[in-house]
């Protein structure tokens, strides 16, 4: 099974809402951060590609038929070249919004961390961010240049643009799906996030 939808949105964009909205639209299962975090085989697999270790693609994403989130958001250069058939999807969210966000979620989790090995730390802390969590003007800095690397890469056939609140319609054209007869998901809250981490205790 190869991918057919590669999310190349941060964290905090509604992801995980948009994780079960393609697998309400028959694209699933979607891989995201909470398949690593459930996974153990995923979390061993995933620490490596983090690290640097060369990545098995086929191996990474079997079973999967799309993705969004960390870890593979991280790589959609690689992954849209990898799977040249699939279709891009960037979510986001306004900058200000977005880091609010991530302060009340993913930043204070990866200060905390104590397992630096993990890939929170070295792939979304080090390797996203440069380490430099606390720095406001940088992490803006490294999202909007994200949204703006993806939006130069790909034209308007490959790639769709979702922002929090679209809801289904131009994501079911561009996908070429009906419209679900269901409000479009709306998951993950700050305070699912951390029911999510306290549910499992085991380190990403």
């Amino acid at each position: 099974m190869a991918l057919s939808v590669i999310g190349a949105g941060f964290g905090r964009t509604g992801t995980e809402s948009m994780k079960i909205a393609l697998e309400i639209l028959g694209l699933g299962p979607c891989h995201h951060m909470r398949e690593v975090i459930a996974n153990p085989a995923q979390r061993t697999l995933w620490r490596s590609i983090a690290r640097g270790d060369a990545a098995d693609w086929n191996e990474a994403f079997a079973g999967y038929q799309s993705a969004t989130d960390w870890p593979s958001a991280f790589f959609w250069r690689e992954l849209s070249a990898f799977y040249p058939d699939a279709k891009m999807l960037l979510t986001l969210r306004d900058a200000d919004s977005w880091y609010a966000s991530m302060e009340k979620t993913i930043f204070p989790t990866l200060r905390a961390s104590t397992d630096l090995d993990s890939i929170g730390v070295t792939l979304i802390a080090e390797r996203v961010f440069n380490g430099r969590l606390d720095d406001r003007a940088h992490a803006i800095a490294v999202y909007e240049q994200n949204i703006a690397d993806v939006r130069g890469a790909f034209d308007d056939d490959r790639l769709y643009v979702h922002e929090l609140g679209d809801g289904w319609d131009k994501l079911c054209r561009f996908l070429g799906q009906p419209v679900p007869d269901a409000p479009f998901p709306r998951s993950n809250s700050a305070a699912e996030f951390h029911e999510l981490l306290r549910s499992d205790d085991r380190s990403e």
